[in-house]
Protein backbone atom coordinates (compact mmCIF):
# COMPACT_ATOMS: atom_id res chain seq x y z
CA UNK A 1 0.00 0.00 0.00
CA UNK A 2 1.07 3.58 -0.71
CA UNK A 3 0.04 6.57 1.35
CA UNK A 4 0.26 10.21 0.25
CA UNK A 5 -0.68 13.45 1.94
CA UNK A 6 -2.37 15.96 -0.39
CA UNK A 7 -3.89 19.40 0.22
CA UNK A 8 -7.32 17.73 0.06
CA UNK A 9 -6.46 14.98 2.55
CA UNK A 10 -4.48 11.77 2.86
CA UNK A 11 -5.02 8.96 0.35
CA UNK A 12 -4.03 5.31 0.33
CA UNK A 13 -3.26 3.73 -3.02
CA UNK A 14 -1.57 0.65 -4.39
CA UNK A 15 1.30 -0.20 -6.73
CA UNK A 16 1.51 -2.11 -9.99
CA UNK A 17 4.54 -3.30 -11.95
CA UNK A 18 4.56 -2.67 -15.69
CA UNK A 19 7.46 -2.77 -18.15
CA UNK A 20 9.91 -2.95 -15.27
CA UNK A 21 8.55 0.21 -13.65
CA UNK A 22 6.61 0.53 -10.41
CA UNK A 23 3.54 2.74 -10.88
CA UNK A 24 1.61 4.04 -7.91
CA UNK A 25 -2.11 4.32 -8.53
CA UNK A 26 -4.81 6.13 -6.60
CA UNK A 27 -8.33 5.33 -7.76
CA UNK A 28 -11.70 6.93 -7.12
CA UNK A 29 -10.47 10.17 -5.54
CA UNK A 30 -13.42 12.59 -5.16
CA UNK A 31 -12.74 15.95 -6.81
CA UNK A 32 -16.16 17.51 -6.15
CA UNK A 33 -18.95 17.13 -3.63
CA UNK A 34 -21.71 14.61 -4.48
CA UNK A 35 -23.81 16.00 -7.37
CA UNK A 36 -26.97 14.44 -5.91
CA UNK A 37 -29.72 15.83 -3.70
CA UNK A 38 -29.68 19.62 -3.69
CA UNK A 39 -26.70 19.59 -6.09
CA UNK A 40 -28.52 17.77 -8.91
CA UNK A 41 -28.49 19.82 -12.14
CA UNK A 42 -26.27 22.44 -10.50
CA UNK A 43 -22.58 23.31 -10.99
CA UNK A 44 -20.02 21.19 -9.15
CA UNK A 45 -19.04 22.15 -5.63
CA UNK A 46 -15.39 21.69 -4.58
CA UNK A 47 -14.95 18.66 -2.35
CA UNK A 48 -14.19 19.67 1.25
CA UNK A 49 -10.95 18.33 2.77
CA UNK A 50 -11.38 15.03 4.57
CA UNK A 51 -9.88 13.71 7.77
CA UNK A 52 -8.24 10.34 8.13
CA UNK A 53 -6.91 8.33 5.19
CA UNK A 54 -9.14 7.79 2.16
CA UNK A 55 -8.97 4.31 0.65
CA UNK A 56 -8.18 4.79 -3.04
CA UNK A 57 -7.29 1.23 -4.00
CA UNK A 58 -10.43 0.47 -6.02
CA UNK A 59 -12.16 2.50 -8.74
CA UNK A 60 -14.97 4.84 -7.82
CA UNK A 61 -18.46 4.47 -9.27
CA UNK A 62 -19.31 5.58 -12.78
CA UNK A 63 -21.78 8.33 -13.57
CA UNK A 64 -25.40 7.09 -13.88
CA UNK A 65 -25.95 5.73 -17.40
CA UNK A 66 -27.78 3.09 -19.37
CA UNK A 67 -25.98 -0.08 -20.55
CA UNK A 68 -24.29 0.17 -23.94
CA UNK A 69 -26.31 -1.30 -26.77
CA UNK A 70 -23.14 -2.14 -28.74
CA UNK A 71 -20.70 -2.85 -25.91
CA UNK A 72 -17.48 -4.72 -26.84
CA UNK A 73 -17.72 -8.49 -26.42
CA UNK A 74 -17.22 -9.57 -22.81
CA UNK A 75 -17.95 -6.15 -21.36
CA UNK A 76 -19.85 -5.89 -18.09
CA UNK A 77 -22.34 -3.11 -17.27
CA UNK A 78 -20.70 -0.31 -15.32
CA UNK A 79 -21.46 0.11 -11.63
CA UNK A 80 -22.70 3.65 -11.07
CA UNK A 81 -23.81 5.98 -8.30
CA UNK A 82 -25.13 9.51 -8.62
CA UNK A 83 -23.70 10.43 -5.24
CA UNK A 84 -20.11 9.28 -5.67
CA UNK A 85 -19.55 9.62 -9.41
CA UNK A 86 -17.39 12.77 -9.55
CA UNK A 87 -14.09 11.05 -8.97
CA UNK A 88 -10.75 10.72 -10.72
CA UNK A 89 -7.84 8.27 -10.93
CA UNK A 90 -4.13 9.05 -10.75
CA UNK A 91 -1.18 6.97 -11.94
CA UNK A 92 2.31 8.22 -11.15
CA UNK A 93 5.84 6.86 -11.64
CA UNK A 94 6.81 8.54 -8.36
CA UNK A 95 6.88 11.74 -6.36
CA UNK A 96 10.64 12.23 -6.25
CA UNK A 97 12.77 14.35 -8.60
CA UNK A 98 11.63 17.12 -10.93
CA UNK A 99 7.89 17.57 -11.39
CA UNK A 100 6.53 15.50 -14.25
CA UNK A 101 4.19 16.53 -17.09
CA UNK A 102 0.54 15.80 -16.31
CA UNK A 103 -1.88 14.23 -18.82
CA UNK A 104 -5.60 14.42 -17.99
CA UNK A 105 -7.84 11.98 -19.92
CA UNK A 106 -11.46 12.84 -20.80
CA UNK A 107 -13.28 9.68 -21.92
CA UNK A 108 -15.71 9.45 -24.83
CA UNK A 109 -19.12 7.84 -25.17
CA UNK A 110 -21.42 10.27 -27.05
CA UNK A 111 -21.96 12.21 -23.78
CA UNK A 112 -24.13 9.25 -22.74
CA UNK A 113 -21.82 6.54 -21.42
CA UNK A 114 -18.28 5.71 -20.33
CA UNK A 115 -16.19 5.89 -17.17
CA UNK A 116 -12.65 6.58 -16.04
CA UNK A 117 -12.57 3.01 -14.70
CA UNK A 118 -12.93 1.40 -18.15
CA UNK A 119 -10.03 -1.01 -18.63
CA UNK A 120 -8.95 0.57 -21.91
CA UNK A 121 -8.15 3.80 -20.01
CA UNK A 122 -5.93 2.18 -17.38
CA UNK A 123 -3.04 4.62 -17.32
CA UNK A 124 -0.28 2.49 -15.80
CA UNK A 125 1.44 1.50 -19.04
CA UNK A 126 1.36 4.98 -20.55
CA UNK A 127 2.57 6.58 -17.30
CA UNK A 128 5.42 4.06 -17.10
CA UNK A 129 6.53 4.38 -20.70
CA UNK A 130 6.14 8.14 -20.87
CA UNK A 131 7.23 9.19 -17.40
CA UNK A 132 4.11 11.29 -16.92
CA UNK A 133 1.51 11.60 -14.20
CA UNK A 134 -1.76 10.45 -15.72
CA UNK A 135 -5.23 11.44 -14.50
CA UNK A 136 -8.59 10.14 -15.76
CA UNK A 137 -11.82 11.94 -14.96
CA UNK A 138 -15.51 11.12 -14.59
CA UNK A 139 -18.04 13.80 -15.50
CA UNK A 140 -21.82 13.96 -15.58
CA UNK A 141 -23.45 12.42 -18.66
CA UNK A 142 -26.79 12.53 -20.44
CA UNK A 143 -29.58 14.47 -18.81
CA UNK A 144 -27.63 14.91 -15.58
CA UNK A 145 -24.86 16.66 -17.48
CA UNK A 146 -26.68 18.48 -20.27
CA UNK A 147 -30.42 19.00 -19.63
CA UNK A 148 -31.29 22.65 -20.31
CA UNK A 149 -33.34 23.93 -17.36
CA UNK A 150 -32.53 27.63 -17.27
CA UNK A 151 -35.94 28.61 -18.67
CA UNK A 152 -37.84 26.36 -16.26
CA UNK A 153 -36.02 26.43 -12.93
CA UNK A 154 -34.35 29.84 -12.82
CA UNK A 155 -30.90 31.39 -12.63
CA UNK A 156 -29.48 28.77 -10.26
CA UNK A 157 -29.82 26.32 -13.16
CA UNK A 158 -28.56 28.67 -15.86
CA UNK A 159 -25.65 26.36 -16.69
CA UNK A 160 -27.41 23.01 -16.24
CA UNK A 161 -26.81 22.23 -19.92
CA UNK A 162 -23.03 22.54 -19.51
CA UNK A 163 -22.49 20.69 -16.24
CA UNK A 164 -20.30 18.02 -17.85
CA UNK A 165 -17.89 20.72 -18.94
CA UNK A 166 -18.02 22.46 -15.57
CA UNK A 167 -17.23 19.12 -13.92
CA UNK A 168 -14.13 18.82 -16.10
CA UNK A 169 -13.05 22.33 -15.13
CA UNK A 170 -13.51 21.48 -11.45
CA UNK A 171 -11.35 18.39 -11.96
CA UNK A 172 -8.67 20.60 -13.53
CA UNK A 173 -8.82 22.92 -10.53
CA UNK A 174 -8.34 19.86 -8.31
CA UNK A 175 -5.32 18.92 -10.41
CA UNK A 176 -3.87 22.43 -10.04
CA UNK A 177 -4.23 22.26 -6.24
CA UNK A 178 -3.22 18.65 -5.62
CA UNK A 179 -1.18 17.09 -8.42
CA UNK A 180 2.14 18.28 -7.01
CA UNK A 181 1.72 15.74 -4.20
CA UNK A 182 1.68 12.98 -6.85
CA UNK A 183 4.86 14.22 -8.54
CA UNK A 184 3.09 16.20 -11.26
CA UNK A 185 3.72 19.73 -12.51
CA UNK A 186 0.51 21.78 -12.06
CA UNK A 187 1.82 24.27 -14.63
CA UNK A 188 2.30 21.65 -17.36
CA UNK A 189 -1.09 20.01 -17.83
CA UNK A 190 -2.21 18.43 -21.11
CA UNK A 191 -5.86 17.57 -21.67
CA UNK A 192 -6.38 14.60 -23.98
CA UNK A 193 -9.52 12.76 -24.97
CA UNK A 194 -11.31 10.85 -27.71
CA UNK A 195 -14.70 11.27 -29.38
CA UNK A 196 -17.04 13.05 -26.93
CA UNK A 197 -14.02 13.55 -24.69
CA UNK A 198 -12.25 15.34 -27.54
CA UNK A 199 -15.43 17.30 -28.33
CA UNK A 200 -15.49 18.41 -24.70
CA UNK A 201 -11.89 19.59 -25.04
CA UNK A 202 -12.77 21.44 -28.25
CA UNK A 203 -15.57 23.15 -26.35
CA UNK A 204 -13.33 23.94 -23.37
CA UNK A 205 -10.95 25.67 -25.78
CA UNK A 206 -13.77 28.17 -26.37
CA UNK A 207 -14.81 28.62 -22.72
CA UNK A 208 -13.36 31.77 -21.10
CA UNK A 209 -13.35 30.15 -17.65
CA UNK A 210 -10.99 27.40 -18.83
CA UNK A 211 -8.09 29.71 -19.59
CA UNK A 212 -5.01 28.99 -17.54
CA UNK A 213 -6.14 25.52 -16.45
CA UNK A 214 -4.28 23.57 -19.15
CA UNK A 215 -1.27 24.25 -21.32
CA UNK A 216 -1.81 21.76 -24.11
CA UNK A 217 -4.63 19.75 -25.67
CA UNK A 218 -4.84 16.54 -27.69
CA UNK A 219 -8.10 15.90 -29.53
CA UNK A 220 -8.63 12.41 -30.95
CA UNK A 221 -11.69 12.36 -33.25
CA UNK A 222 -13.14 15.55 -31.81
CA UNK A 223 -14.76 18.84 -32.74
CA UNK A 224 -15.33 22.33 -31.40
CA UNK A 225 -18.75 22.45 -33.07
CA UNK A 226 -20.82 20.04 -30.96
CA UNK A 227 -23.35 22.34 -29.29
CA UNK A 228 -26.92 23.56 -29.49
CA UNK A 229 -28.65 26.91 -29.26
CA UNK A 230 -30.93 27.47 -26.22
CA UNK A 231 -34.11 27.04 -28.26
CA UNK A 232 -32.90 23.69 -29.61
CA UNK A 233 -31.92 22.50 -26.14
CA UNK A 234 -35.30 23.63 -24.82
CA UNK A 235 -37.02 21.33 -27.33
CA UNK A 236 -34.92 18.41 -26.08
CA UNK A 237 -35.90 19.30 -22.52
CA UNK A 238 -39.60 19.37 -23.42
CA UNK A 239 -39.33 15.92 -24.98
CA UNK A 240 -37.47 14.63 -21.94
CA UNK A 241 -40.08 16.02 -19.55
CA UNK A 242 -42.82 14.30 -21.52
CA UNK A 243 -40.96 10.98 -21.27
CA UNK A 244 -40.74 11.51 -17.50
CA UNK A 245 -44.51 12.10 -17.32
CA UNK A 246 -43.96 15.79 -16.57
CA UNK A 247 -44.41 19.16 -18.28
CA UNK A 248 -43.10 22.67 -17.80
CA UNK A 249 -45.39 23.28 -14.80
CA UNK A 250 -44.06 20.23 -12.96
CA UNK A 251 -40.41 20.40 -14.13
CA UNK A 252 -39.22 20.95 -10.57
CA UNK A 253 -40.00 17.30 -9.85
CA UNK A 254 -36.89 16.43 -11.89
CA UNK A 255 -34.89 17.47 -8.83
CA UNK A 256 -36.26 14.62 -6.74
CA UNK A 257 -37.18 11.89 -9.24
CA UNK A 258 -35.25 8.64 -8.69
CA UNK A 259 -32.27 8.63 -11.03
CA UNK A 260 -33.56 5.36 -12.49
CA UNK A 261 -36.60 7.26 -13.81
CA UNK A 262 -34.33 9.79 -15.44
CA UNK A 263 -32.36 7.00 -17.11
CA UNK A 264 -35.54 5.37 -18.41
CA UNK A 265 -36.56 8.63 -20.07
CA UNK A 266 -33.04 9.09 -21.35
CA UNK A 267 -33.06 5.63 -22.96
CA UNK A 268 -36.30 6.46 -24.77
CA UNK A 269 -34.82 9.76 -25.97
CA UNK A 270 -31.71 7.93 -27.18
CA UNK A 271 -33.89 5.54 -29.17
CA UNK A 272 -35.70 8.44 -30.83
CA UNK A 273 -32.39 10.07 -31.74
CA UNK A 274 -31.02 6.82 -33.14
CA UNK A 275 -34.08 6.36 -35.34
CA UNK A 276 -33.72 9.89 -36.71
CA UNK A 277 -29.99 9.79 -37.44
CA UNK A 278 -27.92 7.88 -39.99
CA UNK A 279 -24.77 8.98 -38.16
CA UNK A 280 -24.09 9.03 -34.41
CA UNK A 281 -27.15 9.87 -32.27
CA UNK A 282 -26.27 12.77 -29.97
CA UNK A 283 -29.38 13.74 -27.99
CA UNK A 284 -27.39 15.68 -25.38
CA UNK A 285 -24.92 18.45 -26.18
CA UNK A 286 -23.65 21.65 -24.53
CA UNK A 287 -25.62 24.87 -25.01
CA UNK A 288 -24.20 28.20 -26.17
CA UNK A 289 -25.64 31.52 -25.12
CA UNK A 290 -25.29 30.42 -21.49
CA UNK A 291 -23.16 31.92 -18.69
CA UNK A 292 -20.25 29.50 -19.12
CA UNK A 293 -20.43 29.22 -22.93
CA UNK A 294 -21.51 32.63 -24.20
CA UNK A 295 -20.54 32.15 -27.88
CA UNK A 296 -19.88 29.15 -30.13
CA UNK A 297 -16.48 27.67 -29.24
CA UNK A 298 -15.05 28.04 -32.74
CA UNK A 299 -15.87 31.77 -32.72
CA UNK A 300 -14.22 32.15 -29.32
CA UNK A 301 -11.11 30.31 -30.52
CA UNK A 302 -10.98 32.48 -33.64
CA UNK A 303 -11.12 35.54 -31.39
CA UNK A 304 -8.20 34.36 -29.27
CA UNK A 305 -9.62 32.37 -26.35
CA UNK A 306 -6.96 29.89 -25.19
CA UNK A 307 -4.76 30.97 -28.09
CA UNK A 308 -1.64 30.11 -26.09
CA UNK A 309 -2.59 26.44 -25.76
CA UNK A 310 -0.68 24.03 -28.01
CA UNK A 311 -2.92 21.63 -29.95
CA UNK A 312 -2.46 18.14 -31.41
CA UNK A 313 -5.56 17.02 -33.30
CA UNK A 314 -6.50 14.24 -35.68
CA UNK A 315 -9.04 11.72 -36.88
CA UNK A 316 -9.22 8.09 -37.92
CA UNK A 317 -9.73 7.48 -41.63
CA UNK A 318 -12.99 5.52 -41.26
CA UNK A 319 -14.70 7.33 -38.37
CA UNK A 320 -18.17 6.47 -39.66
CA UNK A 321 -17.82 2.72 -40.19
CA UNK A 322 -19.34 1.69 -36.83
CA UNK A 323 -22.41 3.85 -37.46
CA UNK A 324 -22.88 2.27 -40.89
CA UNK A 325 -22.20 -1.35 -39.95
CA UNK A 326 -24.04 -1.43 -36.61
CA UNK A 327 -27.27 0.32 -37.63
CA UNK A 328 -30.10 -2.24 -37.77
CA UNK A 329 -31.56 -2.72 -41.22
CA UNK A 330 -34.90 -0.98 -41.80
CA UNK A 331 -37.17 -1.05 -44.81
CA UNK A 332 -37.96 2.60 -44.08
CA UNK A 333 -34.37 3.72 -44.66
CA UNK A 334 -33.65 5.43 -48.01
CA UNK A 335 -30.76 4.38 -50.22
CA UNK A 336 -27.20 5.20 -49.22
CA UNK A 337 -26.79 8.35 -51.35
CA UNK A 338 -29.92 9.78 -49.72
CA UNK A 339 -28.63 8.86 -46.27
CA UNK A 340 -25.29 10.51 -47.06
CA UNK A 341 -27.12 13.63 -48.28
CA UNK A 342 -29.06 13.73 -44.98
CA UNK A 343 -25.84 13.50 -42.97
CA UNK A 344 -24.21 16.20 -45.09
CA UNK A 345 -27.29 18.40 -44.72
CA UNK A 346 -26.87 18.23 -40.95
CA UNK A 347 -23.34 19.56 -41.49
CA UNK A 348 -24.60 22.53 -43.50
CA UNK A 349 -24.30 21.08 -47.02
CA UNK A 350 -27.46 22.00 -48.99
CA UNK A 351 -29.08 19.00 -50.70
CA UNK A 352 -28.68 20.55 -54.12
CA UNK A 353 -24.88 20.60 -53.82
CA UNK A 354 -24.50 17.22 -52.06
CA UNK A 355 -23.61 15.48 -55.38
CA UNK A 356 -20.48 17.61 -55.37
CA UNK A 357 -19.30 15.69 -52.32
CA UNK A 358 -19.53 12.41 -54.23
CA UNK A 359 -17.59 14.00 -57.08
CA UNK A 360 -14.85 15.22 -54.72
CA UNK A 361 -14.63 11.78 -53.13
CA UNK A 362 -14.43 10.16 -56.58
CA UNK A 363 -11.51 12.42 -57.53
CA UNK A 364 -9.78 11.51 -54.29
CA UNK A 365 -10.32 7.75 -54.56
CA UNK A 366 -9.95 7.45 -58.32
CA UNK A 367 -13.26 5.58 -58.48
CA UNK A 368 -16.86 6.27 -57.51
CA UNK A 369 -17.52 5.30 -53.87
CA UNK A 370 -19.93 2.44 -53.20
CA UNK A 371 -23.06 3.21 -51.19
CA UNK A 372 -21.78 2.26 -47.74
CA UNK A 373 -18.41 3.82 -48.49
CA UNK A 374 -20.11 7.10 -49.40
CA UNK A 375 -22.16 7.18 -46.20
CA UNK A 376 -19.21 6.25 -44.02
CA UNK A 377 -17.10 9.02 -45.52
CA UNK A 378 -19.93 11.54 -45.17
CA UNK A 379 -20.19 10.73 -41.46
CA UNK A 380 -16.42 10.94 -40.97
CA UNK A 381 -16.20 14.29 -42.72
CA UNK A 382 -19.34 15.85 -41.26
CA UNK A 383 -18.81 14.93 -37.61
CA UNK A 384 -15.04 14.73 -37.27
CA UNK A 385 -12.58 15.48 -40.06
CA UNK A 386 -13.86 18.77 -41.44
CA UNK A 387 -14.64 20.19 -37.98
CA UNK A 388 -11.03 19.35 -37.08
CA UNK A 389 -9.85 21.20 -40.19
CA UNK A 390 -11.98 24.21 -39.30
CA UNK A 391 -10.60 24.28 -35.76
CA UNK A 392 -7.06 24.24 -37.13
CA UNK A 393 -7.99 27.11 -39.46
CA UNK A 394 -9.49 29.09 -36.58
CA UNK A 395 -6.38 28.48 -34.50
CA UNK A 396 -4.11 29.68 -37.30
CA UNK A 397 -6.22 32.82 -37.61
CA UNK A 398 -5.89 33.56 -33.88
CA UNK A 399 -2.16 32.73 -33.79
CA UNK A 400 -0.44 31.81 -30.56
CA UNK A 401 0.03 28.15 -29.62
CA UNK A 402 1.51 25.52 -31.91
CA UNK A 403 -0.68 23.18 -33.98
CA UNK A 404 -0.02 19.60 -35.10
CA UNK A 405 -2.27 17.25 -37.08
CA UNK A 406 -2.52 13.53 -37.77
CA UNK A 407 -4.60 11.03 -39.75
CA UNK A 408 -4.73 7.48 -38.34
CA UNK A 409 -5.07 4.93 -41.17
CA UNK A 410 -4.14 1.49 -39.78
CA UNK A 411 -7.05 -0.81 -40.65
CA UNK A 412 -8.62 -3.13 -38.09
CA UNK A 413 -8.88 -6.77 -39.20
CA UNK A 414 -12.25 -7.07 -37.38
CA UNK A 415 -15.31 -8.06 -39.42
CA UNK A 416 -13.11 -9.05 -42.34
CA UNK A 417 -11.56 -5.59 -42.47
CA UNK A 418 -14.89 -3.87 -43.10
CA UNK A 419 -14.42 -1.41 -40.23
CA UNK A 420 -11.16 -0.02 -41.58
CA UNK A 421 -9.41 2.59 -39.40
CA UNK A 422 -12.55 2.89 -37.32
CA UNK A 423 -13.62 5.21 -34.55
CA UNK A 424 -11.84 4.52 -31.22
CA UNK A 425 -9.24 2.22 -32.80
CA UNK A 426 -6.50 4.67 -31.83
CA UNK A 427 -7.17 4.36 -28.07
CA UNK A 428 -5.33 1.06 -27.40
CA UNK A 429 -2.38 2.38 -29.42
CA UNK A 430 -2.07 5.48 -27.24
CA UNK A 431 -2.59 3.64 -23.93
CA UNK A 432 -0.37 0.72 -25.03
CA UNK A 433 -3.15 -1.85 -24.61
CA UNK A 434 -2.90 -3.70 -27.93
CA UNK A 435 -2.75 -7.09 -26.21
CA UNK A 436 -5.61 -6.63 -23.73
CA UNK A 437 -8.95 -8.47 -23.97
CA UNK A 438 -10.76 -5.13 -24.34
CA UNK A 439 -8.80 -4.34 -27.50
CA UNK A 440 -8.95 -7.83 -28.96
CA UNK A 441 -12.16 -7.31 -30.96
CA UNK A 442 -10.50 -4.55 -32.99
CA UNK A 443 -6.83 -5.54 -33.01
CA UNK A 444 -7.14 -9.35 -33.34
CA UNK A 445 -3.52 -9.66 -32.25
CA UNK A 446 -2.32 -8.05 -35.48
CA UNK A 447 -1.80 -4.44 -34.41
CA UNK A 448 1.78 -3.24 -34.96
CA UNK A 449 3.49 -2.60 -31.62
CA UNK A 450 5.94 -0.08 -33.16
CA UNK A 451 2.99 2.15 -34.09
CA UNK A 452 1.71 2.03 -30.51
CA UNK A 453 5.20 2.83 -29.24
CA UNK A 454 5.50 5.76 -31.65
CA UNK A 455 2.08 7.19 -30.79
CA UNK A 456 2.44 6.96 -27.04
CA UNK A 457 5.92 8.50 -27.25
CA UNK A 458 4.59 11.30 -29.46
CA UNK A 459 1.65 12.02 -27.13
CA UNK A 460 4.02 12.12 -24.14
CA UNK A 461 6.58 14.26 -25.96
CA UNK A 462 3.84 16.74 -26.83
CA UNK A 463 2.74 16.83 -23.19
CA UNK A 464 6.27 17.46 -22.06
CA UNK A 465 7.57 19.91 -24.65
CA UNK A 466 4.71 21.10 -26.84
CA UNK A 467 5.83 19.12 -29.88
CA UNK A 468 5.04 15.45 -30.71
CA UNK A 469 8.32 15.05 -32.56
CA UNK A 470 10.69 12.42 -31.17
CA UNK A 471 14.00 10.91 -32.24
CA UNK A 472 11.93 8.12 -33.80
CA UNK A 473 9.32 10.32 -35.51
CA UNK A 474 10.03 13.80 -36.93
CA UNK A 475 6.76 15.76 -36.75
CA UNK A 476 6.64 19.39 -37.93
CA UNK A 477 3.87 21.87 -37.22
CA UNK A 478 0.69 21.91 -39.33
CA UNK A 479 1.49 25.30 -40.84
CA UNK A 480 0.39 26.77 -44.20
CA UNK A 481 1.09 23.47 -45.99
CA UNK A 482 -1.32 21.64 -43.65
CA UNK A 483 1.41 19.13 -42.88
CA UNK A 484 -0.16 16.03 -41.37
CA UNK A 485 1.32 12.86 -39.88
CA UNK A 486 -0.30 9.77 -41.40
CA UNK A 487 -0.11 7.15 -38.65
CA UNK A 488 0.10 3.59 -39.95
CA UNK A 489 2.41 0.58 -39.97
CA UNK A 490 4.80 2.87 -41.83
CA UNK A 491 4.00 6.43 -40.77
CA UNK A 492 4.71 9.33 -43.12
CA UNK A 493 4.11 13.05 -43.55
CA UNK A 494 1.63 14.36 -46.10
CA UNK A 495 0.70 17.89 -47.07
CA UNK A 496 -3.06 18.41 -46.89
CA UNK A 497 -4.27 14.79 -47.18
CA UNK A 498 -7.75 14.40 -48.68
CA UNK A 499 -7.47 17.93 -50.04
CA UNK A 500 -10.29 17.47 -52.55
CA UNK A 501 -12.87 16.89 -49.83
CA UNK A 502 -11.59 19.73 -47.65
CA UNK A 503 -11.88 22.12 -50.57
CA UNK A 504 -15.44 20.98 -51.25
CA UNK A 505 -16.51 21.79 -47.68
CA UNK A 506 -14.72 25.13 -47.76
CA UNK A 507 -16.49 26.05 -50.99
CA UNK A 508 -19.84 25.15 -49.44
CA UNK A 509 -19.11 27.46 -46.50
CA UNK A 510 -18.65 30.33 -48.98
CA UNK A 511 -22.01 29.79 -50.67
CA UNK A 512 -24.50 32.64 -50.18
CA UNK A 513 -27.29 31.89 -47.70
CA UNK A 514 -30.49 30.84 -49.45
Amino acid sequence: MTRLSTPGGSVRGSSVETAGTTIKRFLGIPYAAPPSGANRFRPPVPVPPWTGVLNCTVPGPAVPQNPESHAPPGSMPRSWSEEGCLNLNVWTPGTEGPARPVMVWIHGGAYLMGANSDAMYDGARLAAAAGVVLVSVNYRLGALGFLHLADLLGADYGDSSNLALLDQLEALRWVRRNIGAFGGDPHNVTLFGESAGAAAIGTLLGMPSSEGLFRRAIMQSGTAERYRRPEESARITAAFLELCGLDSSSAKELLTLPVERLLEAQAALEQRAAAESFAVPLPFQPTVGTPSLPVPPLDAVRNGTNSGVDLLIGTNLNEGSFAVKMRPASAADPDYPARAAAVLSGAGVPPEVAPGYTEALTRLLGTAPAGKELLEAAIADSLYRQPSNRLLAARRQAAGGKNFAYLFTWRSPAMGGKLGACHALDIPFVFRHLDTPEAAFLTRGKAPQPLSDAMSRAWAAFAGTGTPGTEHLAWPEYGPQRTTMVLDGESRLEADPRQEVREFFEAVRLLPAS
